[in-house]
């Protein structure tokens, strides 16, 4: 079939066809059987009807039964009717992706449609940009995506899905890497065409379409309950042919895989590297780098552009990366784009809808940001603005300016200062019952240094024998008590989670209920203005509609100020202290110390002194913030020249 490919790679394929095929079969036979339950009451009334007119089934029960079974046969087909209104008309769901005309990437276009015709399949519909390390085929033939859709141009299929391509793919991968990572891709368009197996897709995603109408918003109580039936329908039908569906597109899978052997097979392993590393460079710039400038409303325009800065700096570090960036004098897959500047600023702001849930669009409370401002307009600021909320916790707390006193008893000096935050976390570490058994014994001594020895020995035999009594008495009580033991074991347990340093942990508490209510006043501002958008679009529909015109696509995503994909659970009131007080620290030497905001690529915010990244601050502060322990954060401060008493420049 194939004779590049060799014949170990036809019978593969072969085998993946039959078996997507076989599975598509099993599918639509799931549908048949739906079918034909629905149209069994109306089946069984014909036959009644048939048997009353032939003289066969005559009689006032017959007439009886004639009646019932016809009243439950339209019942019936009314509710069969419904459902597959339901399943045909709801809106299967679509990943939000940057669409790209072919005006926009002509060699890209060129590149994927050379790639269909030398493996002999359908080239995609169209291709679309999404901000993650992940390729796939989308099918958006729903009469619903038709309009959010950018056609590839003549020769492509109207039936055809749309290509998918991660944006950051573009630019770390070469042209030849790329063209090797799309090619087992592409090759699925040939099974997609297959009408059986295209037949069970869009069944499959209509009864994934139906079972979320119910949620739909908008719905009044009555629509809502058919909703909730018609659902539950539509869940049953997508239980009994779920494993079919997986299976096929197992099938498509091994099928494609097997035909895109024939094209760029070295390379493709390589690329796979390639895709490996570009996924671990990609989570890291959005877990470190992005995500502290989403939180301070600012959007990193130039996100894909970064991830090869960040894989650099990767392959320098790491020894396992050690000629990756020697890839970077070939020619970068982002050249097949027009304006990748503009595509790579689009696919930023997605990505921040995605894993943050930020706004759609960019407005006074949400702007882009340059790479080259970073340390300025996001570093700094974050710094500040959590120095200033932990200097608010601490007014809100009663420790107003000049009232405050350190560990010893010292006045604090006024004003936001370092001085300030290290006196109020550096208390005295609560002494442990041992610790205070041994002071204890300590005083008795020295207070009874001059009793007589013989008196002494006399003491010592007592307590000797208390203490035997004490332990035969424990034993005993043991022994009655088998439960006696899970007690003792708890109450150690909850001594060991007595807090170390409690100034901390009611510090951490009220930050962490601070910025929930910070959070909470967000959510609120983005999804006011998604309601305010949504608004506006449906009326600019409703007038296009009435005056004949067509409306702009509006593309669905995730406007809400919930994220689809969140990057990181919360954050625990122990860690929200320790990055302020890292950020209080980093102010003061920023104001009184040779010291600078900056960006690591792949740790993010950074303290340079002396332009070298301070590394060695983490563990001080958290030895402050758990144990109350400031001397190691104080001879830090004094070794690069900070002055704590000064007061520092808040936001």
């Amino acid at each position: 079939m194939y004779g590049v490919s060799g014949t170990g790679s036809d019978v593969g394929e072969e085998w993946g066809a039959r078996a997507a095929r076989s599975r598509a079969l099993a599918v639509l036979r799931v549908r048949g059987r739906a079918l034909g339950l629905a149209v069994l009451p109306a089946a069984v009334a014909v036959v009644l009807y048939a048997g009353g007119v032939t003289g066969h089934f005559t009689g006032s029960g017959w007439d009886a039964a004639r009646w019932v079974v016809t009243v439950l046969a339209v019942l019936v087909l009314i509710a069969a009717t419904a459902v597959a209104l339901v399943v045909a008309r709801a809106r299967p769901a679509a990943t939000p992706t940057v669409e790209l005309a072919e005006t926009a990437a002509p060699d890209l276009y060129r590149l994927v449609r050379d790639l269909a015709d030398r493996l002999d399949v359908p080239a995609p519909a169209a291709i679309a940009l999404t901000p993650d390390c992940d390729s796939w085929l989308e099918d958006r033939t729903h009469r619903a995506h038709r309009a959010l859709r950018t056609p590839g141009g003549e020769g492509e299929s109207e039936g055809a899905p749309v290509l998918v391509i991660g944006s950051p793919f573009l630019w770390w991968m070469r042209v030849g890497e790329l063209r090797a990572v799309l090619a087992p891709v592409v090759a699925g368009t040939g099974p997609a065409a297959q009408p059986d197996i295209a037949a069970a897709r869009r069944f499959v995603r209509g009864l994934d379409a139906a079972v979320a109408v119910p949620g739909t918003p908008g719905l009044d109580p009555v629509r809502r309950i058919g909703a909730g039936a018609v659902g539950q329908v539509a869940r049953v039908l997508l239980r009994a042919c779920r494993g079919h569906a997986a299976e096929m597109e197992r099938g498509v899978a091994v099928a494609g895989s097997e035909r895109a052997q024939a094209v760029d097979y070295g390379v493709r392993i390589v690329a796979q590297e390639q895709v490996g590393l570009a996924y671990a460079g990609w989570d890291r710039l959005l877990t470190r780098v992005a995500l502290p400038a989403w939180r301070m409303g600012r959007w990193p325009a130039k996100l894909d552009a970064g991830v090869v800065s960040a894989l650099t700096e990767l392959s320098r570090r790491d020894r396992l990366a050690d000629g990756f960036s020697s890839r970077l004098g070939e020619r970068p897959a982002c050249d097949l784009l027009e304006e990748p500047g503009a595509v790579d600023e689009a696919a930023s702001l997605l990505a921040a809808r995605l894993f943050h849930g930020g706004p759609a669009a960019p407005g006074p409370d949400w702007s882009p940001v340059e790479w080259s401002q970073y340390p300025e307009e996001v570093v700094d600021r974050k710094w500040r603005t959590d120095a200033a909320r932990l200097h608010q916790v601490l007014d809100g707390l009663g420790l107003a300016d000049g009232t405050a006193r350190g560990a010893g008893g010292e006045r604090v000096a006024e004003g936001p200062t370092l001085t300030r935050v290290i006196a109020h976390l550096a208390t005295e570490p609560t002494k442990s019952a041992d610790a205070r058994a041994e002071a204890d014994t300590d005083a008795a001594l020295d207070a009874g240094a001059g009793v007589d020895t013989a008196d002494a020995a006399d003491a010592a035999d007592t307590t000797d024998a208390a203490g035997a009594d004490t332990d035969t008495d424990a034993e005993d009580a043991t022994d009655l008590d088998p439960d006696l033991d899970l007690v003792l074991d708890a109450e150690d347990v909850e001594d060991d989670d007595e807090p170390v340093n409690p100034a901390a942990e009611a510090l951490a508490g009220a930050l962490s209920a601070l910025l929930a209510r910070e959070e909470a006043a967000r959510e609120a501002r983005v999804a006011a203005s998604a309601l305010t958008a949504e608004a506006a679009a449906r009326s600019a529909e409703k007038d296009d509609r009435h005056s004949g015109g067509t409306s702009a696509p509006v593309v669905s995503g995730p406007d809400g100020p919930l994220p689809l994909f969140p990057l990181q659970p919360p954050r625990s009131g122990r860690d929200l202290l320790a990055d302020h007080v890292t950020a209080m620290v980093c102010c003061a030497a920023v104001d009184t110390a040779e010291a600078t905001p900056g960006l690591d690529w792949l740790d993010g915010p950074a303290l340079l002194v002396g332009g070298e990244r301070a590394t060695d601050l983490g563990p001080r502060v958290l030895a402050l913030v758990e144990e109350g322990d400031p001397e190691p954060l104080r001879v830090w401060l004094a070794r690069t020249g900070v002055r704590p008493e000064k007061p520092v420049r808040l936001v």
